[in-house]
């Protein structure tokens, strides 16, 4: 990902923002679709987390540029996540294209952390690289899952044979 040089920091920042509300959006949709309450509370945290950045690129904006109004751009950096519109998308394909967003919003925080022109901006952005680094293995181990046991997601309490009975020595 290369960030467009014609961005001043400001708008970086309110690129960043929209991104992160468009993928709370997306994984507040994600979780409609689920049952299984263990991937449920997964999908909650990674809602929380993305809204919790949401508010600490907004005080950073604040911090930044207190002339400034945010205005979020129409579009966000992130892949367009069409299959998240429609309704018969199986669940996997919406994780893998999870994935995908996470690994671009790394990306473009390492970018704009690398970028941007004061310490503790470069500190934050770092940071959210690295928490959305975290975020890209936690959606990447649950399409392993949903890879092994297709129906993981469909069911609201998911055995892994912890019913069955042992017969034998």
């Amino acid at each position: 990902m290369n960030l467009d040089p014609k961005l001043q920091p400001y708008e970086i920042l309110a690129v960043a923002v929209r991104s992160e509300v468009d993928a709370a959006d997306f994984y507040s949709r994600l979780l409609e679709k689920i049952k299984n309450e263990l991937l449920r509370q997964k999908l909650k945290f990674l809602i929380f987390e993305e809204k919790k950045h949401c508010k600490i690129l907004e005080r950073l904006f604040s911090q930044r540029f207190p002339e400034k109004e945010l205005k979020l751009p129409k579009k966000s950096f992130l892949p367009p996540i069409k299959a998240s519109l429609n309704d018969k998308a199986f669940v996997l394909d919406l994780f893998k294209a999870a994935l995908q967003v996470e690994k671009t919003s790394e990306q473009f925080y390492k970018e704009a952390s690398e970028k941007a022109e004061d310490e503790n901006s470069q500190k934050i952005l770092a940071y959210l690289s690295r928490v959305e680094r975290s975020h890209y293995f936690m959606v990447k181990s649950e399409i392993d899952l949903l890879e092994k046991f297709p129906d993981y997601y469909d069911v609201e309490a998911f055995h892994f044979g912890h019913d069955m009975v042992h017969l034998g020595p």
